[in-house]
């Protein structure tokens, strides 16, 4: 994992010594991403957030008149608050063969390593570029590559390929699940419980709600199966639900969140029409005219879209190239892949450490699987200066 000047361990320290939970700044870890590229002579381009508190950041290495490969990666990292670690998570920490600390897996290990190729790219003349794409948020929805994405093609290259960097044990990935999550809220109308008919109750219309979500789970489930996931369907589920204020009042108001974990092909916004169609037909009716006050909201929060490549994907071919194999592989975590591929980058899944060991106290990552992502990056180098 050697490298002209700082190793792979090296930038791993430093990157696991930066506290970038998702609710805080990751500029302090930015800036040092981009010390350390001038000292290597490239240029950065940050995409900061209105508040100054956060930014993405973009570099090239090698002809900038040329589409290249983008390697992707986000800084930010899940809590450790309520988790019981050995060591401090956010000091790198070498025991039999692992790296301990917050975001070793997910994915400060894959920044490593990008990093200290740096110099391996920058000797080898490329002639076709290497670029460097490092946003931040993803964990809370993939928030912050979005605005990177949206300046490729203006001020931004935009990619010929992007490689995203998640933990998949340098297999290839070609294919993953996307989460679309919505917030309802439902206004009712208080009274005392003991004149329930003259108020409106917002959780029972939830209930409703709730149910009709429920038969569209089954649906989902009974679908035709793809095994290539695990479930091997799309998921529903209601995540979160408050609502009411005592027990002797017709509760107001409630609200409740819910998620669908989708696939390629499935088509969210004939749910989405669905559930806002049972809304108008089966509850609104009797709240209004009740309460004309009363209503329902259904606000979709979020939406990280699934990712499946075509057939012949250059992202594809290229990186079971580089990876020495032949048969890729999908997972029902998401990514950022699905939002590049949907700006016009042909785009794939690959990168070091395991899943299981994301998010999770005591997590580590293998040495034996930063020396396959630098060997990786050192097949790159060649095929990028090819």
């Amino acid at each position: 994992m050697q490298r002209s000047g700082a190793t792979v361990a090296d930038i791993l320290d430093r990157l696991v010594g930066f506290d970038t939970t998702s609710h805080k700044t990751n500029i302090p870890l930015i800036l040092y991403v981009e010390d350390y590229l001038r000292g290597q002579g490239v240029a950065s381009y940050l995409v900061p957030t209105e508040d100054g508190q956060k930014a993405s950041l973009f570099a090239t290495i090698g002809p900038e008149d040329v589409a290249g490969v983008a390697l992707s990666g986000h800084t930010d990292v899940v809590p450790v608050e309520g988790q019981a670690w050995d060591s401090d998570p956010f000091a790198l920490t070498l025991r039999d063969g692992r790296y301990y600390g917050r975001g070793t897996t997910d994915m400060k290990g894959f920044l490593a390593c990008v990093l200290a190729a740096v110099p391996r790219f920058k000797a080898a003349k490329l002639r076709k570029p290497v670029h460097i794409a490092f946003s931040y948020d993803e964990e809370v929805g993939c928030i912050g590559v979005r605005p990177m994405i949206a300046e490729m093609g203006t001020k931004l290259p935009l990619p010929r390929v992007v490689i995203v960097g998640e933990p998949t044990d340098m297999r290839v990935v070609d294919a993953h699940k996307g989460p679309v999550r919505w917030q309802v809220d439902i206004a009712g109308r208080a009274a005392h419980s003991s004149m329930a008919h003259l108020g409106v109750n917002a959780i029972t219309m939830a209930g409703l709600i709730i149910g009709e979500l429920a038969r569209i789970e089954a649906e989902l489930a009974a679908r035709t199966p793809d095994h290539r996931f695990e479930p091997p369907y799309p998921t529903l589920q209601v995540t979160t639900i408050e609502g009411g204020t005592a027990s002797n009042i017709v509760p107001v108001s409630c609200r409740f969140g819910f998620e669908i974990r989708s696939m390629p092909g499935l088509d969210i916004g004939a749910i989405e029409t669905r559930i806002k169609q049972f809304i108008d037909a089966v509850c609104l009716p009797g709240m209004q005219a009740r309460a004309p006050e009363a209503g329902i909201t259904v606000t979709r929060k979020n939406y990280v879209p699934p990712f499946g490549t075509p057939e012949g994907s250059e992202a594809v071919a290229l990186a079971l190239a580089l990876a020495g194999q032949n048969e890729t592989f999908a997972v029902s975590y998401a990514t950022e892949a699905g939002l590049f591929q949907d700006a016009g980058a042909a785009s794939v899944v690959c990168g070091p450490g395991n899943i299981a060991q994301a998010h999770t106290a005591n997590e580590w990552i293998a040495v034996s699987e930063l020396e396959k992502c630098s060997q990786f990056m050192d097949k790159l180098a060649d095929w990028c200066a090819a």
